[in-house]
């Protein structure tokens, strides 16, 4: 219910109100102070090294783990441990496949994450620590590698490329949800219904989730 109140106001607080109106809409528009720059396509470029799933950003490169088992020992082992098992406090790399739905889980980059191209995304922009931006970009390739093979994604001696990493089919790659996504939510929320997806059986996808995998 809309309640209307009548006032009988003087023309100079109609005059005033109108200027702090006026005033109050030049401000939403920002103000321009003339300075700086919009920056180049190049400069966006360098600050972008986001690498999505899809792995449309990789760049040019390739490694296997055979190269990358090298590189670990030199430059990784010290704080992740021969086989990327972990040396407290850093986190494991490697180990805990199939132990996500147990009493005892065991998250690692490998069993938990669930695009390989995010394990090729952190190295690049964050390891080695002190020492980021240091990696070729076929080292990084080398070293995904490596970790990805530790657990038996792939083999060491595959290739991974801007083509084949993207390819990889994690462990734990369907286990996020929703995926498949529902087309509405229930009144229990928004829930993966792995039973009437799909493609789907007992939980597993039939058929695709294969499609691509090392």
């Amino acid at each position: 219910m809309r309640f209307i109140a009548s006032f009988n106001l003087k023309p100079s607080f109609l005059l005033g109100a109108a200027i702090l109106f006026a005033c109050s809409a030049a401000l939403a528009q920002g103000p321009t102070y003339k300075i700086g720059r919009a920056p180049t396509n190049d400069e966006v470029k360098a600050w972008d090294h986001a690498v999505g799933p899809d792995g449309k950003e990789l760049p040019p490169g390739s490694g296997t783990g055979v190269d990358g088992a090298k590189i670990f020992a030199q430059k990784c082992s010290f704080c992740h441990g021969k086989n990327g098992q972990g040396i407290f406090p850093t986190p494991k790399l490697t180990g805990g496949v199939g132990t996500l739905n147990s009493y005892k889980p065991i998250r690692s980059s490998v069993s938990y994450l669930p695009y390989a191209t995010t394990i090729w995304d952190f190295i690049n922009r964050a390891m080695p620590r002190d020492a980021e931006w240091t990696l070729s970009s076929d080292e990084v390739y080398s070293l995904t590698a490596f970790i990805l093979s530790r657990d038996g994604v792939i083999k060491e001696t595959d290739v991974m490329d801007k083509k084949t990493l993207p390819e990889v089919i994690m462990p734990n790659r369907y286990g996020f949800f929703p995926d498949p996504p529902q087309a509405h939510p229930s009144s229990n929320g928004w829930l993966p219904y792995w039973n009437s997806a799909p493609g789907w059986k007992d939980g597993k996808q039939v058929g695709k989730s294969d499609k691509g995998a090392n």
